[in-house]
């Protein structure tokens, strides 16, 4: 079908055109697997909604979409910052869209770019999972920038900027393994979740092996509640309660992310422990709450300005010079703060 109507979408669905309007405009009242069937169909029989089809007779668009998965993650508002502000001062319209934890990213950035006539997109944030025919069907220049990306796509379908969550993890947890620390619990995000949880846990797993540590299934934690944000203060402080609940012993956490560390502290705090003095505690991503919680927490610093700017810099020069794809991996800065203790008792 060279292009869809929307009687031909409810047809195909089984469904009435008014539910197909619905689905479009993300009404309220429509089931959440009848709106999924009818945003896949719309992006297999390439469907362009009323008003995107009079927005083609226009001039062509100079807009630029920012697709974040964890918007509510702190982590992420110096970046947008930053690229908000680098889209603008390349005379491109900046355009934020959220993709929620369970959706999938291509399917909405098809949409966008077919609605919105998009000339570039940011995915910022998540895991990609997806396949080289999957990515294969965006039109428009397109760059990865702080999330994971699994090893079975080809790196030469696309740019990226990033961190190696894999190894930055692995040098939290090595840390504190050289501090005399054998009982490390981690505060991971649920097993199902496709994000850069995954990588953090394994670099932690492989600290734990290389300093010949046996990992105890029990301190790896996380909590499978769909109502919470993985990478959240409220995750910390959950999960961390069940933790200490659980009375199994440790003496230090790491959590893959500075959010969690804060909820973290305040579940060791409200059980009437002490912080490192009862237990060390260890974040990830060098927010500036890491720096101004009291104690400071020990975390890994991404250089996020740093990884903005570069995301636009590749970007651009796709989209204005035809660049070939690029990746680009910063280094990232383990930062010790008052949260973590040596447990090993110094020479006489």
């Amino acid at each position: 079908m060279e292009t869809a109507t929307i009687k031909d979408i409810a047809r195909i669905c089984g469904v009435g055109v008014s539910t197909v309007s619905r689905a479009i405009n993300n009404h309220p009242d429509i089931n959440e697997k009848t709106k999924n069937l009818i945003m896949q169909t719309i992006a297999e029989h390439n469907y362009i909604p009323n008003n995107s089809a009079r927005n083609l007779k226009r001039s062509e668009s100079n807009t630029i979409a920012v697709l974040i998965k964890g918007i509510s993650n702190p982590f992420f508002n110096n970046m947008l910052k930053v690229l908000e502000h680098e889209i603008h001062r390349n005379k491109y319209s900046f355009l934020l869209h959220r993709v929620e934890e369970q959706e999938d990213e291509i399917e909405v950035a098809l949409l966008l770019e077919k609605e919105k006539r998009l000339k570039g997109i940011v995915f910022l944030g998540g895991y990609f999972s997806h396949s080289e025919e999957k990515l294969n069907q965006l039109k428009v220049p397109f760059i990865l920038s702080t999330g994971g990306v699994t090893e079975k796509i080809d790196k030469e379908c696309y740019s990226s900027v990033t961190v190696d969550d894999y190894k930055e993890s692995y040098k939290m947890a090595d840390y504190l393994c050289k501090l005399g620390h054998k009982r490390i619990a981690i505060i991971a995000a649920p097993p199902e979740e496709e994000c850069i949880g995954k990588l953090r846990l394994q670099g932690y797993l492989k600290a734990l092996e290389d300093n010949q540590i046996p990992c105890d299934p029990n301190l790896v934690r996380y909590k499978r509640d769909n109502t919470l944000d993985t990478f959240s203060m409220k995750y910390g402080y959950e999960v961390t309660k069940e933790l200490l609940q659980a009375e199994k012993e440790f003496t230090a956490v790491f959590a893959i992310s500075d959010s969690i560390a804060v909820g973290t502290c305040k579940a060791i705090s409200e059980a009437g422990k002490k912080i490192p003095e009862d237990y060390s505690v260890a974040g990830y991503d060098g927010m500036d709450i890491a720096f101004y919680y009291i104690p400071s927490i020990t975390t890994i610093r991404q250089p996020v300005e740093e990884m903005a700017e570069e995301t636009i810099r590749i970007l651009f020069d796709i989209i204005e010079y035809g660049s070939t794809n690029i990746r680009k991996d910063f280094p990232a800065e383990l930062v010790i703060g008052q949260s973590t203790k040596s447990l090993i008792k110094a020479e006489m």
